[in-house]
């Protein structure tokens, strides 16, 4: 939500916030679908509720405070440019505050890899990126979470 907010208020960006309570129960039901799918291939494909609901007009960021992989396992059903922002590695951290900066998943990181998606897309320059990123504070140099 914060994150919405900042691409909202400061860069004009327009977004939609969704939360996911089961990355676990989305993968059930594609795995549901493409066995359903591969089982009648004569009958009209049936589509999972992640193609419905994400049909690959827009950026997708996926933001987690478990491992990337978890956000992963709906990937190829997102039709849409899909983004994973994950705590991998170990935290050296004393707030959940602290961890999602360190792993580069607060609100800053959020809107960034929107904004490079975006610009991915042609939408935005990669200058207006960079320009973000230094407004943001965050510094271009810091190191990999996952390698620290």
């Amino acid at each position: 939500l914060a994150a919405a907010e900042l691409l909202e208020s400061k860069y004009q960006v327009s977004t939609e916030v969704w939360s996911v309570t089961s990355f676990n129960e989305l993968a059930r039901d594609m795995q549901d679908i493409d066995r359903a799918n591969l089982l009648d291939p004569l009958a009209t494909p049936k589509t999972s509720f992640v193609q419905e609901s994400l049909p690959g007009d827009s950026p997708v960021i996926a933001a987690t405070d478990y491992i990337r992989a978890y956000a992963e396992q709906i990937r190829g059903h997102v039709a849409a440019d899909y983004r994973v922002l994950g705590t991998d590695g170990f935290g050296r951290s004393d707030t959940r505050d602290k961890l999602r900066h360190f792993f580069e998943v607060d609100r800053s990181f959020v809107a960034l890899a929107a904004l490079n998606a975006l610009a991915d897309g042609q939408v935005i320059s990669k200058s207006d990126v960079a320009k973000a990123r230094d407004d943001m504070g965050i510094d271009a140099s810091k190191s990999n979470p996952r390698l620290v």
